[in-house]
């Protein structure tokens, strides 16, 4: 399931340079989700992000099944590059290695 792909005013994109497909899980209160997304933006890639505690109901359960795939702990923030790595918290140095920087 591709949330992003749905029609969903809770997934949001920021244009950027295409490194693949990026997509951040957080919290709207996390100050690490803010400092990755952030991390995000300055490197100026392309990436989707969710706030997943903004989400409800079967919006938030298809969220919740999706992200534990990656991450079975569902620990925030959970960044997934190109549909294949997981990184779990605020790992700058290993964000931008799995991103080409």
């Amino acid at each position: 399931m591709d949330i992003f792909n749905q029609n969903t005013e809770k997934g949001n994109h920021v244009s950027g340079i295409d490194r693949g497909k990026v997509v951040m899980y957080g919290l709207s209160t996390c100050v690490w989700c803010k400092k990755t997304k952030k991390l995000l933006t300055d490197l100026g890639v392309d990436f989707d992000y969710m706030y997943v505690d903004t989400l409800e109901g079967e919006e938030e359960n298809q969220v919740v099944e999706e992200l534990r795939r990656f991450n079975p702990s569902i620990a925030f923030p959970t960044t997934i590059i190109k549909g294949e790595k997981a990184i779990v918290g605020f790992k700058e140095k290993e964000i931008r290695e799995a991103l080409g920087f």
